[in-house]
């Protein structure tokens, strides 16, 4: 199926490709500000994982795709770690409606760059001292459409607060 979509296809004589170009590490960022004291403390974590995603086009049918991933644990009350990527990647786009190319950034191209973030971070927490942190993979259709119901709901309110503020 991915292979479907990421060579191109035909679709009323108009080329439609996903290709990626490059995937790489953008930024890394990693904090331990309770050490050496937080290695004392019970290992029972409470553990925050935010995820963010972003897409600029670079050139004509090119486009950077950003995934950041941020995990902020904390033991005993106390911030343990704060470990957050930035994994990137360059991808050719062509032929797609905008409403599509939106969709293709937020989950086929983001479905290729997750995994890549979620080692980078859990090599970082291993490198600092912490037990392995292995995170879950992610339902991202299921979370694009989330985010776009939700948009036209708030989209849908403030336009009838406006209507009622009018009136």
């Amino acid at each position: 199926m991915a292979e479907n979509e990421a060579n191109a296809a035909q679709q009323g004589g108009e080329q439609i490709t996903i290709q990626p170009q490059k995937i790489y590490l953008k930024d890394v960022s990693f904090e331990t500000p309770n050490s050496p004291l937080i290695f004392t403390k019970k290992w029972d974590p409470e553990i925050k994982i935010e995820f963010q995603n972003s897409a600029t086009e670079i050139d004509s049918d090119l486009y950077e795709v950003v995934v950041t991933l941020t995990v902020t644990t904390s033991a005993e009350g106390e911030t343990a770690y704060l470990a957050e990527v930035q994994q990137a990647g360059i991808f050719v786009m062509q032929g797609f409606a905008a409403q599509d190319l939106h969709m293709k950034q937020n989950v086929y191209c983001v479905r290729i760059l997750y995994p890549y973030a979620a080692a980078a971070v859990s090599d970082l927490v291993t490198r600092g001292g912490f037990p392995q942190l292995l995170l879950s993979p992610l339902n991202f259709e299921r979370l694009y459409f989330d985010r776009v119901n939700r948009l036209r709901e708030n989209a849908t309110e403030e336009g009838a607060q406006a209507d009622t503020q009018q009136a």
